[in-house]
């Protein structure tokens, strides 16, 4: 149980909500203009985000250390549980319903802060030496980043799966690891490529890659890319906003959130909000040179990163045609509450394990 101290003022991290909160207002803005009724549930889904961003921030993760790879195996449990209990939506099966009730969780979804924290607690217990980690236990954090990609990836939820896939060998990158492994997975999957397209991805799957690099786009792409030309430098009005409002633009507050704030704000509008997101991921990379030493914080911080810079990159490339179709939210941005509260849970644990590190310190 921690003390209040005036410290926990003085540690935290302010520059954080000061650059995600104008995004969560502008969301809610948009949100509202196109549905009042969603824009009321997004509300209710920002209270619930908020609440569990202060509950991680309270909790003693450091003291309760030892309870991460209990949490990551039963992470792990329902997610093998998807296979057999799963609830099917739209051919696939990522949900799990709540016994007794009609609501339903996406294990893939709550399983993301016990990933950060499992690699977070693999690196702290197990530093990378000078020059980097070698083939032995390279392999050892490996699999527990290559396990849940499987059984994310099975569903099927490849966006998910890949996510989780890229975040994990990020950090690995980004922490040390000897540079003759990275060659050899280069290479690895330079050759696999074209056998991993042939027998194993879903036909849906081929038909997103065939939409990205055939001539046309699809459907979805060409009436997003319609409302971002539609925004002009400075945006249009509410009523002008006709991609929008006369519901051409499909999934408008949600995946193709982007196109839409275009069109009403334009090209600046745009580049604001991008802004708003680099800076974010700027200040979390800055943070690893205050935290040269705490390789627990260190990897939780990347990691965070890493998520933020991976769905803005997809969502916004997906909008103007440059990647495929693919269920990747803007953080704090796109409506819903599962990846709004997530997000919020991330930066609940990080604002902890910064805010709280003098009372470590001084252990």
């Amino acid at each position: 149980m921690f003390i209040l101290d005036r410290r926990i003022l003085t540690h935290f991290d302010y520059m954080q909500p000061i650059l995600f909160t104008p995004i969560i207002l502008l969301s809610f803005f948009l949100i509202f203009e196109a549905h009042a009724l969603l824009a009321e549930k997004q509300f209710v889904y920002t209270c619930v985000g908020t609440l569990a961003f202060f509950i991680f921030f309270f909790i003693p993760i450091r003291k309760l250390i030892w309870l991460i790879p209990i949490a990551y195996f039963i992470n792990i449990f329902l997610l093998l549980s998807v296979d057999i209990f799963g609830v099917e939506k739209l051919g696939a099966k990522r949900w799990l319903e709540i016994p007794f009730t009609q609501f339903t969780i996406q294990p893939s979804e709550i399983f993301k802060p016990s990933f950060i924290l499992m690699l977070a607690y693999l690196i702290y217990q197990n530093p990378p030496p000078h020059n980097g980690y070698r083939l032995k236990e390279f392999l050892k954090i490996s699999f527990f980043i290559i396990l849940p990609f499987l059984l994310i990836a099975k569903e099927p939820d490849l966006g998910s799966a890949t996510v989780l896939l890229i975040v994990g060998f990020g950090v690995l990158f980004i922490i040390g690891v000897h540079y003759k492994i990275w060659l050899s997975i280069i290479i690895a999957i330079g050759i696999s490529s074209p056998i991993i397209y042939t027998h194993f991805l879903k036909p849906y799957q081929k038909q997103r890659i065939h939409d990205f690099i055939a001539e046309k786009p699809s459907y979805q792409v060409a009436q997003s890319m319609i409302a971002i030309g539609n925004g002009g430098l400075t945006g249009k009005s509410e009523d002008e906003a006709t991609q929008t409002h006369f519901n051409f633009l499909p999934i408008s507050t949600s995946d193709f959130i982007f196109a839409y704030l275009v069109e009403r704000f334009g090209f600046l509008g745009g580049l604001v909000l991008i802004l708003l997101y680099v800076l974010l991921i700027f200040h979390l990379l800055s943070l690893n040179n205050k935290l040269k030493n705490d390789y627990f914080t260190r990897v939780v911080v990347n990691c965070v990163a890493l998520f933020i810079f991976i769905y803005v990159a997809v969502n916004i490339s997906m909008t103007i045609g440059f990647a495929p179709v693919v269920g990747i939210p803007l953080p704090f941005f796109s409506y819903g509450g599962s990846s709004f509260t997530i997000f919020m849970i991330f930066f609940g644990i990080l604002q902890h394990l910064i805010t709280f590190r003098y009372f470590w310190i001084d252990k």
